[in-house]
């Protein structure tokens, strides 16, 4: 690993432990040359995952766009970050457990939408409203509706267990 400071190639580990989220190695290192201390964060390289637009273009999966989106969605409104990072966590994980590589961006909305609506409710119309173009006041009430419909089952049965029904009977 190379120096931040210096960029000497020569540094150790003094420290590894798990980082939060338990899905990384968080480790302090030492330079041997200027003797400063720096963390390193180290995860697992899985399969890169494509995902097809609906114009067919390919991209990578980008999960800081992931974040991005989800942020926006639920900007100024009371989601603690670390629900937001366990749902993106569970949509990362549930595209990868679909053991294929090239994923349609309509299963990736469809995944963000369902999680949104355990979320928050004006968070899941505000993606919405983008993800599926509304262009009439109608589509914004149908859409609360619906969120709102959802949590009142959600309360009453588990709520992520559609989510993988829907990763399960996706197209090929």
């Amino acid at each position: 690993m190379k120096c931040p400071y210096c960029q000497h190639q020569d540094t150790s580990v003094l420290d590894s432990r798990p980082a939060s989220d338990n899905n990384s190695i968080r480790r302090r290192r030492k330079c041997a040359r200027c003797l400063k201390r720096f963390t390193t964060k180290e995860h697992v390289e899985l399969l890169d995952l494509s995902i097809i637009k609906k114009d067919g273009r390919s991209e990578p999966f980008d999960r800081t766009k992931l974040l991005r989106g989800i942020l926006k969605a639920c900007e100024k409104r009371p989601v603690r970050r670390d629900k937001i990072e366990n749902a993106i966590n569970d949509i990362e994980t549930s595209l990868r457990l679909m053991d294929r590589t090239e994923i349609p961006s309509r299963l990736v909305g469809d995944m963000v939408m369902e999680r949104l609506k355990t979320l928050d409710e004006v968070a899941y119309v505000r993606f919405a409203s983008v993800y599926r173009r509304f262009t009439e006041a109608r589509q914004f009430v149908e859409a609360a509706r619906e969120a709102a419909k959802f949590n009142k089952s959600a309360s009453q049965k588990g709520a992520w267990g559609r989510i993988r029904r829907i990763t399960a009977s996706a197209p090929l």
